[in-house]
């Protein structure tokens, strides 16, 4: 975790401010704007935990250039990482640092239970933002150091009974976020531990390896930390 976090770090030119609960960030000039964070929040009420990014841009205004095939691909995604235990949403215990993250990448789709977009193919959403859990992991061979978590070929994990059954500790429940203006919020249902969690807030880019080796989707850009050094400072306000 330390490591990850000078790694993310290294890409922030300038320091944030956590203020009670929420964690406010000054805006970057250097940072494109649909990506500079300039607060994330977490809010409780009705069994429900609200996530909030606010940026100094247009939320969801960008996404990655398509390159007509899964593997070598790009990922866009705005994510809050967490201190809950990856067993709080049905993963095994003490997988990694546990992050809700909503994402967009024109080259496939792994929410193949859901229709996004509505025009009657579930299989044609990635370009759609969506969310996810997922399991993220240090490892030295991503260019930003971290990954989401693999799962080693023949190897039986337990996984969330939403996971969308690719080689990734990722979860893939239906839960629509809404981008609008200058802000992307999304609901989920109270995980275990959720009032007490601590979290931060990320704007990042990730790619598919070129082969289905590990690792398989590797965070290699970090546009942005809200606390500028992933110390998880923020707290869930009632």
């Amino acid at each position: 975790m330390k490591n990850a976090a000078l790694t993310l770090a290294a890409a922030v030119l300038l320091p944030a401010s956590a203020l009670a609960g929420a964690i406010e960030s000054p805006s970057n000039p250097k940072v494109n704007p649909h990506f500079d964070i300039v607060r994330a929040a977490v809010t409780a009420g009705d069994g429900q935990l609200k996530f909030e990014i606010r940026l100094a841009g247009a939320a969801g205004a960008e996404t990655p250039a398509s390159t007509g095939a899964m593997l070598g691909s790009g990922v866009f995604a705005y994510v809050w990482p967490t201190s809950l235990d990856s067993s709080a949403v049905g993963f095994e215990p003490k997988q990694g640092i546990l992050a809700l993250a909503v994402t967009a990448h024109p080259d496939f789709d792994d929410t193949p239970n859901y229709d996004e977009d509505g025009d009657g193919n579930a299989a044609n959403d990635g370009k759609t933002w969506h969310s996810h859990w997922v399991v993220l992991a240090k490892d030295a061979a991503c260019k930003a150091g971290l990954k989401v978590q693999d799962i080693a070929p023949g190897v039986s994990v337990k996984l969330p009974v939403t996971a969308p059954g690719v080689p990734l500790l990722l979860d893939s429940p239906d839960i629509r976020p809404a981008l609008e203006g200058a802000s992307v919020t999304l609901s989920v249902p109270m995980p275990e531990g959720g009032e007490a969690m601590s979290f931060d807030g990320v704007a990042a880019g990730l790619r598919v390896n070129t082969t289905m080796a590990a690792p398989l989707l590797c965070v290699t850009d970090v546009f942005k930390v809200a606390s500028g050094d992933l110390s998880l400072p923020g707290k869930v306000s009632p």
